[in-house]
């Protein structure tokens, strides 16, 4: 019952506080000329008086008495509290008057009246005789809180019978909002409200067949939920004959409150959707307007040209047909897609921190970060950056043990600053690096030693990538503006494509070793067929700066990242080969800031990772233009170690995800490693 005594005190104090707050004139002002009795600060008068009154209300008799707190006192004091609870009083006076009279153990007949399970148990607590007031085991059977759990089991019940058909009314209402507002210009968007409508139709009957199915398993749900609060009852039953807090008696309203979370969160996805409005609009009336009308993006011979430019670099002819067969079933149900592009973006709204690690150490200053890398089986993660070393981390044991310092399982030293790795995807301990003079070298992790040193480039090469359909096969880029294909066989380049413009970023498809992609500081992306070198395959041209990433969504889907802050979603069925082509940018993802600095870019799955300049990470989802969730490194001092306010230009320098799943490792220009689970 120590909880109760902390409670008597905390309310003598808080009584002092508040006359303390009041100088003695406006206390003065402020009681009635009637009120006779209370606190005053006035010269004359002593808030004393009030303190010794309101002790003696929470003090039992034998405690009067004897001085000696006891357990049955404390259940005195309990009595009091839940006698204040319960009865309501019009004034100051009144309330002293009352509450006079409850020393006698005399009620208001109001209370009486209207309540009398409750003023049975507060004659109960309030018993003269210590020997007859109830334990802690008979409050809590009592049949008031008896009755507060069942209406709590209740309460979740119907709660989680809300939350199912709330699942179903997000993209209701999204629609129906949408039709209301154009409605109002019915005259110029007659198509897109008859549209809507019948889409509102179509999510009506989708909703009535939910509904239906729903319905049979609802009285199953309701006699579990029964059974359920059975077993609770008798959970709490058995936790009875242990000595319990009376403060946990209070846990009844907040578990109440708890189950109201689940509702809750629907309508915070809700509001996430309506706060986008815009973005979802657009992406709405794109994806209507594209299964509508198919063909628009480039005319009937282009798009035949397209395909089988392709199907030279991407997947065999039969493979496109399954494709083409499976992306005209998806245009007939267009609506479905969007929907399952708004639960994807409402499923994850932040990251959370599950570990962190230094790369450098504290004396260099020079720890940024500038690639991360996932082995073939996701289990270890390489980092390189200017300290001139890659480090190999274990990811499982990082995450389990929960220490200040991780050290790296393999460290292997290198002679220059480092721009890129990458893991091989099919031989697991082949490691490719590529640094500032230039030098791309093949590593075999598990030995620490160097299997092939290439030094063709002229100037410092950016990035380096294995094949994923030929992993004997890579790929660098330079700011020679030469690309260089590698062989892990051979000691000398086994191809050269050559451009006016450095290259900064390299990548090949998921399914093709012949189809390879890279962005330059001329501000566009090339895609070439490494069988047939002389010409572009098509050139991807709407970035406003130079193109600093890109990764493939899937075999004919990619993204860029550019130091004009954007990032740009590439369809290659709908792009042309003629140059400055515009029409394969699907959509343009804003939100983080990139003007100077490599920032990172990483795909798994669907979901976009980025950088940004403001030393956050931004996630966002590959159908939908606004950021899903967003995280904010904290500054560190380079020198401490601590955090500081200031930032001093930090950025995140480097992302990663863990294969499918929603593990992202980020790091920044000072060489803090965290990693992320998007949740």
């Amino acid at each position: 019952m120590l909880g109760w005594r902390e409670i008597r005190r905390s309310s003598w104090f808080a009584l002092q506080l508040e006359q303390s707050h009041q100088g003695p004139h406006q206390a003065a002002v402020n009681r009635s000329p009637k009120d006779k009795i209370g606190p005053c600060l006035v010269p004359g008068c002593q808030t004393g008086e009030k303190v010794q009154d309101l002790k003696a209300w929470y003090t039992s008799s034998e405690e009067h008495a004897t001085g000696t707190i006891t357990f049955a006192s404390d259940i005195y004091s309990l009595g009091v509290f839940m006698f204040e609870l319960f009865c309501s009083f019009g004034s100051e006076v009144e309330r002293m008057r009352v509450m006079a009279d409850l020393r006698n153990r005399i009620l208001p007949p109001r209370l009486l009246s209207e309540c009398p399970k409750e003023a049975s148990l507060c004659l109960w607590l309030l018993h003269p005789d210590p020997s007859c007031r109830p334990k802690a085991r008979d409050i809590f059977n009592c049949e008031i809180l008896m009755e507060a759990g069942d209406a709590i089991a209740e309460r979740q019940a119907a709660v989680l019978l809300e939350e199912k058909e709330a699942e179903s009314e997000v993209l209701f209402e999204f629609l129906l909002r949408m039709q209301n507002q154009k409605q109002e210009n019915a005259r110029k968007l007659a198509h897109d409200v008859s549209r809507l409508s019948a889409d509102i139709q179509e999510v009506e009957r989708r909703r009535l067949a939910l509904k239906k199915k729903r319905g049979p398993i609802t009285k199953v749900e309701n006699s579990g939920q029964r059974r359920v609060t059975g077993a609770n009852m008798q959970e709490r039953k058995g936790l009875q004959g242990k000595r319990q807090h009376p403060e946990d008696g209070v846990g009844f309203r907040e578990k109440g409150i708890a189950c109201i979370d689940g509702r809750g969160k629907i309508l915070s996805k809700s509001a996430r959707f309506m706060s986008n409005f815009n973005h979802l609009e657009k992406v709405y009336f794109s994806m209507n307007w594209r299964a509508c009308a198919p063909g628009m993006g480039m005319s009937k011979s282009s798009s035949r040209q397209g395909a089988e430019g392709l199907s030279i670099g991407c997947a065999a002819s039969d493979e496109l047909k399954a494709t083409s067969r499976s992306g005209e079933e998806n245009e007939e149900d267009w609506l479905g897609c969007f929907f399952d592009s708004l639960c994807k973006y409402a499923r994850y709204s932040r990251f959370e921190v599950k570990a962190t690690l230094r790369h450098g150490d504290l004396l260099n200053t020079a720890n940024m970060v500038c690639s991360l890398s996932f082995d073939r089986d996701e289990e270890y993660f390489a980092t390189a950056g200017v300290c001139k070393r890659i480090k190999v981390f274990e990811c499982d044991t990082i995450l389990n043990e929960h220490v200040d310092i991780h050290y790296p399982v393999v460290e292997i030293p290198c002679r220059s600053k480092l721009s890129s790795v990458c893991w091989n995807g099919y031989i697991k301990s082949h490691l490719a690096s590529c640094d500032y003079e230039g030098v791309v070298q093949l590593w075999d992790a598990s030995n620490n030693r160097v299997l092939k040193e290439y030094e063709e480039h002229e100037k410092r090469a950016w990035s380096v990538d294995f094949s994923k359909a030929y992993p004997t096969k890579l790929a660098s880029g330079s700011d020679d503006g030469t690309v260089k294909l590698w062989s892990i066989n051979q000691e000398r380049s086994i191809g050269t494509i050559k451009t006016k413009a450095n290259v900064c970023c390299i990548q090949f498809p998921p399914d093709s070793g012949h189809l390879l992609t890279f962005g330059s500081a001329d501000y566009k992306v090339y895609v070439y067929d490494l069988r047939t070198t002389k010409l572009p395959l098509c050139i991807l041209a709407s970035h406003q700066k130079a193109v600093s990433y890109v990764k493939f969504v899937d075999s004919v889907t990619l993204v860029s990242a550019s130091t004009d802050n954007t990032l740009k979603l590439w369809d290659l069925t709908r792009a042309n080969t003629a140059p400055h082509a515009q029409t394969g940018c699907s959509l343009t993802y804003t939100g983080h800031t990139n003007e100077k600095n490599f920032i990172g870019l990483s795909i798994a799955d669907g979901y976009i990772a980025c950088g940004s300049e403001t030393n956050a990470v931004f996630a966002y989802h590959k159908s939908l233009p606004m950021e899903m969730a967003s995280h904010k490194f904290g500054c560190t001092d380079p020198i401490t170690g601590r955090e500081v306010e200031e930032d001093g230009g930090q950025f995140v320098s480097s992302v990663c995800w863990r294969g499918k799943s929603q593990t992202l490792v980020a790091a920044n220009s000072m060489g803090n490693i965290k990693i992320l689970e998007m949740v």
